[in-house]
């Protein structure tokens, strides 16, 4: 079993608690993780949850232990890469999650220190590049390509042929239609359907044109 301390203690650091847990004790353990503690720089955080494993510190004074592995528990982008960043500098080891209940396919690539939560499908041919999270029910269709330092919510679609670029925020039900680009930085916002490429540092959001009522007769 690898000892792992996880990078944050707020909603998305308890998730990932319940997943490892859950696979230690209903999936034997096919990670092979251990959670040994909690790092974040708000201590009131970590007392909301019911985590397994004790409070070790603050982050930017947090002392490398050179024993454990780290998993990245914290889902706003502004601060994933820079943290990432700094604990490398000091020698942080780094693990990736894959929930047992996830399919992936015997192509796909996952890099390091990426996360995937339960029902997330990769297909063929598929590539998760590192530090990326990739939240319940994802579907990555075949021969599509996820950069570094993403974070996809629950339920993003991307069809087939897509390529994503690194430090994007795509929102829950968020998706695109087959062989869509998108670049670096970008905010996709909930339930936006992407059928034309997007650039880099751009928001997506549009209100829709139509709206359809049907009258029951």
């Amino acid at each position: 079993m690898k000892n792992v301390i996880i990078i944050g203690a707020g909603g998305h650091a308890a998730e990932l608690n319940d997943y490892i847990n859950h696979d230690n004790k209903n999936r034997n353990g096919s990670n092979g993780l251990n959670i040994i503690g909690f790092i974040d720089d708000d201590e009131e955080s970590y007392k909301r949850y019911a985590f397994t494993a004790p409070f070790l510190g603050g982050i930017a004074d947090h002392k490398i232990n050179k024993e454990a592995y780290y998993l990245m528990g914290i889902a706003k982008l502004e601060y994933r890469k820079r943290i990432i960043s700094e604990l490398a500098e000091k020698g942080a080891k780094f693990t990736a999650f894959i929930h047992p209940d996830a399919f992936i396919s015997p192509s796909a690539h996952i890099g390091e220190g990426s996360v995937i939560a339960p029902n997330v499908n990769l297909g063929p041919n598929t590539e998760i590049g590192a530090f990326t999270m990739l939240n319940s029910r994802c579907s990555i269709g075949h021969d599509s390509k996820v950069g570094e330092f993403n974070f996809l919510s629950p339920n993003v679609c991307l069809s087939g042929f897509t390529v994503i670029g690194n430090e994007n925020l795509f929102g829950i039900n968020s998706a695109t239609i087959p062989g869509i680009e998108v670049g670096n930085g970008n905010k996709i916002m909930a339930g936006m359907v992407l059928d034309k490429n997007v650039g880099n540092n751009e928001v997506v959001f549009y209100r829709f044109k139509e709206k359809v009522i049907a009258v029951t007769k």
